[in-house]
């Protein structure tokens, strides 16, 4: 599915972040990528979502060449392909927790029988995580637990291919961390998607069908 080649990046201020790293992702993997602060991790994960590009190398998707794309090309890739979670939920605090999953719908045309079937789908995703009662608050009346689950399900409105957590129980206590890692493999089993996330946690991390460890730009098992 994803085809990462020899890639390089480096920052002014950092020197070489990733030094001609490869990775290959077959289609509903679950990967963990393990490393120090610092060590690239978040540089790698913006660049496999598009919201970075490496200095040197090629990516592809699905046979397709995204190195180098227009901004609107990343937008559609991003769009159509990527969910991302981060360590902080980033939910809009003047929306109610379904006008922060419907959100990404905007992005986008769809028929009116398209919108009913993902409020379906969504509303089906809000159940099984547990947060179907919470839809009408605001994330200012939710817990930090149930925020990063309104944002688990948003990054997955659009149904993408991959999904990319980026620290996504950083912020959690234990046994929000471990509920959290339980939906991740949920989602994984029931709609195929392939998750790539970003971790200190080793139980998080363990999770995960492999577990790769980026130090000095490069990955190693």
């Amino acid at each position: 599915m994803l085809s990462i080649i020899n890639i390089s990046k480096s920052f002014k201020q950092r020197g070489l972040v990733l030094d001609n790293l490869c990775l290959e992702v077959e289609n509903g993997e679950t990967i963990a990528i393990m490393g120090p602060s610092g060590s690239g991790k978040t540089t790698l994960m913006n660049i496999i979502g598009s919201l970075d590009k490496p200095d040197t190398g090629e990516i592809l998707f699905k046979g397709v060449t995204i190195s180098n794309f227009s901004e609107d090309e990343s937008a559609d890739y991003r769009n159509l392909n990527i969910g991302f979670v981060f360590q902080e939920h980033l939910l809009l605090p003047y929306l109610t927790v379904s006008e922060n999953i419907h959100l990404p719908l905007l992005a986008s045309t769809h028929s009116q029988d398209e919108l009913s079937l993902r409020e379906k789908y969504l509303n089906e995703l809000m159940k099984k995580t547990g947060i179907y009662d919470l839809k009408d608050k605001y994330p200012f009346r939710i817990s930090g637990g149930e925020s990063q689950r309104v944002s688990l399900v948003r990054a997955l409105t659009n149904k993408p291919s991959i999904l990319l957590a980026d620290e996504p129980t950083g912020s959690l206590d234990a046994k929000n961390a471990e509920n959290l890692g339980e939906l991740l493999l949920d989602m994984n089993r029931e709609f195929g998607i392939t998750i790539i996330l970003a971790t200190h946690s080793s139980d998080l991390a363990k999770k995960m069908l492999k577990i790769l460890h980026l130090e000095e730009g490069k990955l190693s098992v």
